[in-house]
């Protein structure tokens, strides 16, 4: 052998040598030896603690599936046991994760290309602990050591991929001090794959959605109420993929409320979107504020079900729209599209409503009264929840409180129709429509607009829930409103072709309708001519004071109305008269006094001049005193009424005689009867 031949042989003999001597020590090495420089380099990467406190080791095997000379490499199956990670200094408790063995293999070509390669990794029952405290500090934000100075955006020449993550079963709990919660979640593989379709409702999704791979559970308390749910989700795989979109099932009950959704987010890894059908159902719509961050009315019991679609990475932030729903609220049915915009700089709640047959009771919180009063599902629900009512024993208005809280949280713009409107048996009410605007804590109804007995009422309502106690201001218009339909029940007015017009204007402060109206000023104008009066009127109307007022001035007959003019003075919450009176076909009668929205007390003297013999009878007014409750009526003792008091009310009350005429439209004229007494009032002066 020549000399170069030896030197060859001896070189790859020494290399051989090396390997086999390298490979030895790799296969007998104490990888336990490392772990004490893992633990401190680890802890230090990620600023909180880190320990691998079981065996650490690691076996060599070749990759057969690999091609050509790549399936003679070994491959580094790596093992670790007992494994914990720790919370962030401002944490107290110990652990964020326990896992009790990890197991993942490395592909070692791929670091040639700068790539740590993770075909798999296996986590045997991971434990997760996941904290939020009162002061918004959580243990999933994590603050890497080497996280580049701020205005250094260079990326890293090294990449990170992994296939897939398995494990057998695993437990999350989260605690949220903010939220008030303590939420335990279990998930377990299914054992066998289950098409979407099969637990989706039979929605494909072109086919392409993925399988559910696992199942979870939830327990514990969500906003210091009682949470529970279950459902199903696709597996790891199925993540990391932008064109097949994950799976998602779930059916959710925290306290009263309970959510259903089956779907689909497409694109997991970079938030794409979700495609759900959602259902909500619960006591009232006021609860999903805690679940949603969406804030809504206190309502009656409700359900809807609809297609909720999402687009999580918009520009200007996420956008979920809920669309073509159809539900109800207490009695009510409900349908629509509501789009939801996380802006700038308060979330936007936009959309399109409509009710088909609509109770009024169930918008009773909308005007601060009893919600869904005499609906039995909300009587159920309230008795439920241990609600208790806020309206005194010995009042009558509502007293029911707007709570404004969160009115600065979210802006709204949206529309509402109802076609068919139920109140009570009797009163004809239809064609509801309103705008609701909601911006920076302002509430504003306009307008509010309904068909009433052949005529209209349009209104103008602000809340300023910005201000504490809340500042209120209505517009209300009354126009052409008929008598016969106005009360249906009395057929002696079905004859009539008389109609009741009127304007209001009231502002005031305070949280409940009462509090308003204590602290209301402003006038209101009401007019009505060719109607009737009498004892059963009263009583179908419900004021016993009028009953028995009207028994004295007319006895048990019903009596003709030429014209009813009223224009009543507010101030700090005392309605007083301008003018009050009622022009019969006996009588010219006069109402003067006050009325008390504060207190709720009333203080009036009616005086009539009688225009023929049938109540010559009655020669002293009458009194009304007492509470809106409880009123008291009797005769005033004293002087006789002089004859031609009541007359002279009109002349010496002009101007608001002059304001009443602006309340007759133009096609009528001379035709109403209001017409002449009113300029009866302006010529006596």
């Amino acid at each position: 052998m020549s000399r170069t031949g030896k030197v060859v042989g001896w070189t790859a003999g020494g290399v051989g040598v090396i390997l086999v001597v390298v490979a030895v020590i790799i296969a007998t090495f104490d990888w336990n030896c490392l772990k004490p420089m893992i633990n401190k380099k680890v802890s230090a990467e990620l600023n909180r603690p880190f320990a691998i406190r079981g065996d650490l080791g690691v076996h060599w095997a070749r990759q057969r599936d690999e091609p050509g000379w790549r399936s003679w490499v070994p491959w580094p199956y790596v093992h670790a046991e007992d494994i914990v990670l720790g919370n962030p200094a401002a944490i107290p408790q110990v652990t964020m994760v326990h896992l009790q063995r990890v197991e993942a293999t490395l592909a070692p070509l791929a670091l040639l290309g700068k790539q740590v390669y993770l075909p798999w990794i296996k986590l045997v029952q991971p434990d997760a602990q996941l904290i939020q405290t009162a002061g918004k500090q959580n243990n999933w934000t994590f603050t890497l050591a080497d996280s580049p100075e701020e205005g250094d955006s260079t990326p890293s020449a090294w990449t990170f991929r992994l296939d897939n993550v398995m494990f057998d079963r695993g437990r999350i709990r989260y605690r949220d001090a903010i939220n008030q919660a303590d939420v335990t979640i279990r998930i377990d593989p299914l054992g066998k794959p289950v098409p979407f379709a099969q637990l989706a409702g039979g929605e494909s999704h072109d086919g392409r959605a993925g399988d559910f791979v696992f199942g979870w559970l939830a327990e514990g308390t969500w906003q210091r109420a009682r949470l529970n749910g279950e459902g199903k989700v696709g597996g790891m795989l199925a993540l990391r993929s932008s064109s097949t979109p994950f799976p998602l099932q779930a059916d959710i009950r925290n306290g009263a409320t309970r959510v259903r959704l089956a779907g689909t987010l497409t694109d997991p890894l970079n938030l794409g979107g979700l495609d759900l059908r959602l259902r909500f159902s619960g006591d009232t719509l006021a609860d999903l504020f805690d679940l949603t961050g969406v804030l809504l009315p206190d309502t009656p019991p409700y359900a809807t079900d609809g297609r909720l679609s999402a687009r999580l990475n918009a520009p200007g932030g996420m956008r979920f729209r809920y669309q073509d729903f159809n539900g109800h609220i207490g009695d009510s049915d409900i349908h629509g599209t509501l789009t939801w915009t996380q802006a700038k700089p308060r979330p936007r709640l936009q959309g399109e409503l409509t009710s088909q047959q609509l109770r009024m009771a169930d918008l009773g919180p909308l005007i601060g009264v009893d919600s869904g009063k005499g609906s039995e599902k909300t009587a159920r629900a309230k008795a439920a929840r241990g609600d208790a009512s806020t309206q005194p024993a010995d009042r009558v208005l509502p007293h029911d409180r707007f709570d404004t809280r969160s009115w600065d949280t979210m802006d709204a713009d949206v529309t509402f129709r109802g076609k068919r409107i139920e109140h009570g048996e009797r009163l004809p009410i239809g064609d509801l429509y309103t705008h609701l605007m909601m911006k920076a804590g302002v509430l504003r109804l306009d307008p509010l607009r309904f068909a009433l007995a052949g005529g209209t009422l349009n209104a103008s309502i602000r809340l300023e829930g910005d201000r504490s106690p809340m500042r209120g201001r209505a517009d209300l218009h009354a126009r052409n409103l008929r008598l016969k339909q106005l009360f249906a029940d009395v057929s002696a007015m079905q004859s009539s072709l008389g109609q009741l017009n009127g304007d209001a204007t009231l502002s005031g402060s305070g949280n409940s309708v009462a509090d308003l109206l204590a602290t209301s000023n402003g006038d209101l104008k009401l007019l009505m001519n060719d109607g009737l009066i009498s004892r059963s009127l009263m009583e179908i109307v419900g004021l016993n004071v009028g009953n028995y007022i009207v028994g004295k001035l007319f006895g048990d007959d019903e009596v003709k109305i030429n014209c009813a003019a009223v224009d009543l003075d507010v101030r700090n919450g005392l309605a007083s008269s301008r003018l009050f009176v009622l022009d019969t076909e006996n009588a010219l009668i006069n109402i003067t006094g006050t009325a008390n929205f504060a207190n709720e007390r009333l203080d009036l003297s009616i005086n009539p001049e009688s225009k023929g013999i049938r109540i010559l009878t009655l020669r002293s007014p009458l009194y009304v005193r007492g509470t809106f409750k409880n009123p008291d009526a009797g005769v005033k003792t004293g002087p006789l009424l002089a004859r031609g008091a009541a007359a002279v009310a009109l002349g010496a009350v002009v101007a608001p005689a002059a304001a009443l005429l602006a309340l007759i439209s133009p096609s009528e004229g001379d035709n109403n009867q209001c017409t002449n007494v009113l300029k009866q009032g302006k010529d006596r002066r």
